[in-house]
C-alpha cells in the first residue's frame, strides 16, 4: 500500500484533513490527497510526498472518473450535506468503499438509503467515523450490550480545544433547522435546546441541553434502542437565550445570509493550535434504561475531539482497506467493534452501579 495510491483524502488541505492526511502518511501510507484548491492540495501533497489531484464535486458522474483506481475514499470536506450524497454515489458506481468524519443527521440517513445499493456493488459505506460519531456510537453499543431490551438512551459529551472553519460552518447551516431526537424508531423535529439536565460527567455536574447529534440516527442501527436524546454543555443562561431567541433562528436559513455567514467563517475561524488539541480533552457520559425500571450509566474520557478525529479516521481506513469490514452502510461500532474506542491512547470507560430509574 506504501507504493500505490490505493487510498484518496479528499479535503485534505482542509484543517481537520490535514491532521488526517498528515498521520497516515506517519502511519507508512501513500494516499492521493485530493480537493478542489488545486493550489493549496499541490502545496501539501509536495510537503508529504503524496500523489494529488484537484477536482469540485458538483455530481456523482464528474467525480466518478477520478476514483478510477481508488480502494478508498476518507471524504473529509464539508458541509457534508452538500458534499456527502455526490460522493457515495460516485463511490458506490467505481466499487469504491466511502468514509467520512460527518456529524450530520441526515448524512448519516443517506448512507443507510444508499446501503442496498452498496451491497449490490460491493461497497463499504462509513459516514461519521471521527469525533463525530466514533465514541458515543461505542459508548451507546456497550451500553445496549448490557442491558438488552433497553427502550431509552442518552448520550451527553463535553469537550474543549474549539472549532475548525469545516465544523463551525457546519453548525451555522444547522441552526435554522432546530433539534432532533427519536421517540418510537422515528426521528422527530422538537425545538432547540427541546430538554435539559444535569449530566454526571466524571469531573462532576454539567448542565446540558438537547442538540441535533449524528448519534440520534447512527445508534438507532447500533443498538435498536428507540428513543434517543443527545445533550451538550450549556448553561441556563445560554438554554434561557436559545428558547427566547429560537423562533428568530430559521431566518438564518436564507441564502443570502448563510452565504454571508459561511464566507466569515472561512475567514475567521482557522481551528485549535496543536499544543490546544494535544492537551484538551473530551468526556462523555450515556445512560440506557428499560421498560421495569432498569438503567445502567457509565463515562467515557478520550483525546480531544480534532485529534481523536485523525486517529479514529486513519485506524477506519486502514481496516477498510484491509477489506475488514462488511459492504454496505454500517456505524462504526458496527464495523470495527464496540470496544473501538478503547483502542485509542488515553481513554477508558468507567460503569456507574446499575440503578432503578
Amino acid at each position: 500500500m506504501n507504493d500505490s495510491p490505493r487510498a484518496m483524502i479528499y479535503g485534505a488541505n482542509g484543517y481537520t484533513g490535514q491532521l488526517i492526511a498528515r498521520l497516515a502518511v506517519e502511519r507508512g501510507m501513500r494516499p492521493t490527497l485530493a480537493g478542489r484548491n488545486h493550489e493549496a492540495i499541490a502545496a501539501l501533497a509536495g510537503e508529504l510526498d503524496c500523489p494529488f489531484l484537484s477536482f469540485s464535486l458538483e455530481n456523482a458522474a464528474q467525480i466518478a472518473p477520478h476514483l478510477k483506481d481508488v480502494a478508498a475514499v476518507m471524504h473529509c470536506a464539508g458541509p457534508f450535506s452538500q458534499t456527502a450524497r455526490q460522493m457515495m454515489d460516485a463511490c458506490i458506481t467505481t466499487g469504491t468503499d466511502y468514509l467520512d468524519i460527518t456529524g450530520e443527521i441526515d448524512v448519516i440517513l443517506a448512507g443507510v438509503a444508499r446501503s442496498e445499493r452498496a451491497i449490490g456493488a460491493e461497497v463499504a459505506l462509513l459516514p461519521a467515523v471521527g469525533f463525530d460519531v466514533v465514541p458515543s456510537d461505542c459508548l451507546a453499543a456497550m451500553l445496549a450490550d448490557r442491558l438488552p431490551g433497553a427502550s431509552v438512551l442518552q448520550l451527553a459529551f463535553v469537550g474543549g480545544g474549539g472549532l475548525s472553519a469545516g465544523t463551525a460552518k457546519t453548525m451555522f447551516e444547522s441552526l435554522p433547522h432546530g433539534g432532533r431526537v427519536r421517540i418510537d424508531g422515528e426521528i422527530r423535529d422538537v425545538p432547540n435546546a427541546w430538554k435539559t439536565m444535569e449530566v454526571p460527567f466524571r469531573s462532576g455536574k454539567v448542565h446540558c441541553m438537547t442538540i441535533p447529534w449524528g448519534d440520534v440516527a447512527s445508534a438507532y442501527y447500533s443498538t435498536g434502542i428507540p428513543n434517543i436524546e443527545v445533550y451538550t454543555a450549556a448553561s441556563r443562561k445560554q438554554v434561557a437565550r436559545v428558547r427566547r431567541f429560537g423562533f428568530l433562528l430559521p431566518l438564518l436559513g436564507f441564502k443570502p445570509i448563510q452565504k454571508l455567514g459561511q464566507s466569515r467563517i472561512g475567514k475567521k475561524v482557522k481551528g485549535p493550535s496543536d499544543d490546544v488539541r494535544l492537551k484538551a480533552r473530551s468526556s462523555l457520559w450515556g445512560r440506557v434504561s428499560d421498560d421495569q425500571g432498569k438503567s445502567i450509566a457509565a463515562t467515557l474520557e478520550t483525546l480531544s475531539g480534532y485529534e481523536l478525529t485523525a486517529q479514529t479516521s486513519v485506524a477506519a481506513l486502514e481496516r477498510t482497506l484491509a477489506r475488514e469490514v462488511p459492504r454496505g452502510f454500517s456505524t462504526a461500532s458496527q464495523a470495527f467493534g464496540k470496544e473501538f474506542i478503547l483502542s485509542f491512547p488515553d481513554t477508558d470507560i468507567v460503569w456507574a452501579e446499575p440503578v432503578a430509574v
